[in-house]
């Protein structure tokens, strides 16, 4: 029997084949160079990597994503040329970060004008946040720009945070892409969709050389401040593009269940720093992928573990959503979970027991 083939799938899984290929063709080529010109995550401090690391993945996603989205899609030129733009800007400084440790407002400004590219050259923002507080669909208005602008950058630095561990943030960005691209072939948006598979496949490709396997013992590449920036501007600009398109309607409130742990667990530290009378952006070691460490979960357990929550809560939310759940309880109950979040996280070592209950299931490292 002929099985039917679903030609959009087919061609968004071809595309993000291609995608993750070259993203491992340009880290293989890159090698060597990010030696010669230092491109390197020296171990200091807080880091627990033993040997210094190329710090040249983000350059080899963005380059594969990119080249292929180039080639692949149909998308007004408007639309594509605003994301590749604020890409370009993002990648630029986050190399040269990565190599010289620039000042963290220059590092902002960069990220605000590749939100204000995204926006005024890409026509990408976020004009309503619909019916969440039970009142109708509540639109922006002429707050639209700086609410899309605090967004953007708020998530490109989520994706900084949580990328504390060898194959953590890029699981997480592929569970987030994955669920984006489904919702968007079920609003039937499938030019959208293949230009996120493009950039799921470019991760999941970047993860072939960052995740920790049985017979690799440690990365052998970071993403780097470069890489952490465009995975996060990536993210914004696809749940953005997905969320605000009047032809294929797909709830806001999904946008927050596809990448709940490094929002919430960025909200949660920041806030309790603040409490504390320390800066929000001040390091520790307080973080979700820091305490399950600390309880004994290896890096690939960690990052293993994360990503099958954010699938799931994520599939959870599209389902309440199908099922007419009201938008409002779908965001109490992610406030629920940030207050539930923070309560076990004070003090870290209930959070610490928490997590090595969970060895007993099986999911600590062999």
């Amino acid at each position: 029997m002929i099985l039917p083939i679903d030609l959009h799938a087919l061609s968004i899984f071809l595309a993000a084949l291609a995608a993750g290929l070259l993203t491992c063709l340009v880290q293989w080529l890159l090698h060597p160079v990010a030696h010669r010109l230092n491109l390197l995550d020296h171990p200091s401090g807080r880091k627990d990597h033993s040997q210094a690391t190329p710090v040249t993945g983000g350059l080899a996603m963005a380059l594969g994503a990119l080249l292929v989205t180039y080639f692949v899609s149909d998308t007004a030129t408007r639309v594509l040329y605003g994301f590749m733009l604020g890409s370009g800007l993002l990648i630029g400084v986050g190399v040269l970060d990565d190599k010289y440790d620039l000042p963290w407002w220059l590092r902002i400004g960069v990220q605000v004008l590749a939100a204000l590219s995204m926006i005024y050259l890409g026509g990408v923002q976020i004009q309503h946040l619909g019916p969440l507080f039970g009142f109708g669909d509540a639109a922006l208005g002429r707050f639209a720009v700086p609410f899309t602008v605090f967004a953007t950058v708020g998530l490109i630095n989520t994706i900084n945070m949580i990328d504390g561990a060898d194959g953590l943030a890029g699981s997480l960005v592929a569970a987030a892409l994955t669920m984006l691209a489904a919702a968007a072939l079920y609003a039937g948006n499938d030019g959208l969709a293949l230009l996120i598979g493009v950039l799921d496949g470019a991760v999941l490709g970047f993860l072939a050389y960052n995740m920790r396997l049985p017979w690799r013992p440690r990365a052998r590449l970071f993403m780097g401040n470069a890489g952490s920036t465009f995975l996060g501007y990536a993210i914004a600009w696809a749940a953005f593009r997905l969320t605000q398109n009047p032809f294929h309607d797909v709830s806001p409130i999904l946008a927050l269940w596809v990448l709940p742990v490094p929002v919430m667990d960025t909200l949660v530290v920041m806030l309790r720093r603040v409490v504390l009378h320390k800066s929000p952006f001040h390091a520790d070691r307080n973080h979700i992928h820091h305490l399950m460490l600390d309880a004994g979960f290896g890096p690939t357990r960690t990052a293993l573990f994360l990503a099958l929550f954010s699938g799931v809560t994520g599939l959870a939310c599209g389902i309440a959503l199908r099922a007419d759940v009201p938008e409002p309880l779908l965001l109490g109950t992610y406030l629920a979970l940030c207050a539930f979040w923070y309560w076990l996280t004070s003090p870290r070592e209930r959070a610490i027991g928490f997590f090595r209950r969970f060895r007993t299931l099986g999911l600590a490292p062999r």
